[in-house]
């Protein structure tokens, strides 16, 4: 994973915005459907979001998840065991107020997708598709080459927060299922050169969702679990190839139910990760930036900042981006801070709070701002 000792990078969570010809393709699959052009769409749609990543200052750049519907749900095309829908369980932020959600529904902000049951054994079914994502990846940075490339990849948890298990016995059981299987598709990135990101926001959003209504023990007594099965799936990874990302769920919500960055940082930190993304820019956790201050840190640890929310159309100024940089680089030092985004600017294909121009207005605004703090922090 590369950081520098001369200016602060920049990157980014994963997901960007998919023109309408790639939604089109990805939901005609998610049918069933064999569109003839599918693999050319995608193809092309990756090299363009690469080179626009790359001309738009960003260092450390994705695919865009191009080929997935979702950060999540994907996966029922590459292991076994999962089939039919299941039930919608909404964020118990939104449930305290039903005429936001109601509001929600009906204007499209609820995306609407079919999310399997696992019901049979989990097993790797086919390693095509993750093979094609990183064979297209690999080409879009041979014509648009960038600092570095990472891939995103589901964590066991996140896929147990919304494929429900109704298959094995408990859920510890379920999520090392997941674990192994997943394993060769994290291998696999690795292997191929890419940063591995897993989007584990299971261990924030989770606590409002899976673990709702729960004691605050038994949530950290199964976010923990989640983190023991993660570090299971990357056995034999080194450390330094792998971020985690969590968040408390990319929607424009109340959130004031989300658990405290106080609960989730010492979780996270279980993970053998050498980088951790998270949110720090929207207003229920910007404050928590005093959080990593009092921690006790990794010394190896580098921190990835979201300096830009992804579910505003506001474009931050660079300069308050600068600011959000300088921060943490006060606390762990200038070569271990990156600057990211809060969240996907698209994590379910076909939706995103913020205009496809707009995103790449706001991720220019991080270059330059990453740029002001870099003169701020070098001199």
């Amino acid at each position: 994973m590369k950081t520098s000792e001369q200016r602060i990078l920049t990157t980014h969570v994963g997901s960007l915005p998919r023109s309408a010809a790639v939604t089109d393709v990805v939901f005609a699959l998610e049918k069933g459907e064999s569109p003839a052009d599918a693999e050319a769409v995608i193809h092309d749609a990756v090299h363009d979001v690469v080179a626009k990543q790359v001309s738009t200052g960003v260092d450390i750049v994705s695919d865009g998840e191009m080929s997935k519907i979702s950060y999540a749900t994907y996966i029922k095309d590459r292991i076994t065991g999962f089939d039919g829908d299941s039930s919608r369980q909404p964020p118990s932020d939104l449930e305290e107020f039903p005429s936001f959600l109601e509001r929600q529904a009906k204007s499209g902000g609820t995306p609407t997708y079919r999310r399997p049951c696992c019901v049979g054994d989990i097993r790797v079914k086919d390693t095509g598709p993750a093979e094609t994502d990183i064979a297209n990846m690999l080409d879009a940075m041979k014509d648009s080459p960038p600092t570095e490339g990472f891939m995103n990849a589901a964590s066991p948890g996140v896929i147990a927060l919304f494929q429900p298990n109704e298959h094995y016995d408990t859920h510890e059981e379920y999520l090392f299922a997941l674990a192994d299987a997943m394993a060769v598709e994290y291998r696999a990135i690795v292997d191929a050169g890419l940063v591995l990101q897993l989007d584990s926001p299971d261990l924030g959003l989770g606590r409002h969702m899976l673990f709702k209504g729960k004691p605050d023990a038994e949530y950290e007594e199964q976010a923990r679990l989640h983190v023991s099965a993660l570090n299971r799936a990357l056995e034999g990874i080194p450390k330094d190839r792998v971020r985690l990302h969590v968040c408390w769920g990319n929607y424009e919500g109340p959130h004031h139910h989300d658990a405290p960055m106080e609960m989730v940082l010492p979780i996270a930190l279980e993970a053998n990760v050498g980088a951790l993304l998270f949110e720090s820019s929207n207003p229920r956790h910007a404050h928590e930036w005093e959080v990593f201050a009092e921690a006790d840190l990794p010394d190896e640890l580098v921190l990835i900042p979201g300096v830009i929310d992804s579910t505003t159309n506001f474009i931050e100024h660079p300069k308050l981006v600068a600011e959000r940089i300088c921060r943490f680089a006060d606390i762990v030092g200038r070569d271990r801070v990156i600057a990211g985004t809060d969240c996907g600017f698209s994590t379910f294909a076909g939706f995103g709070a913020v205009d496809q121009n707009i995103v790449y207005a706001k991720l220019g605004a991080m270059v330059e701002g990453a740029s002001i703090a870099s003169d701020r922090l070098w001199g």
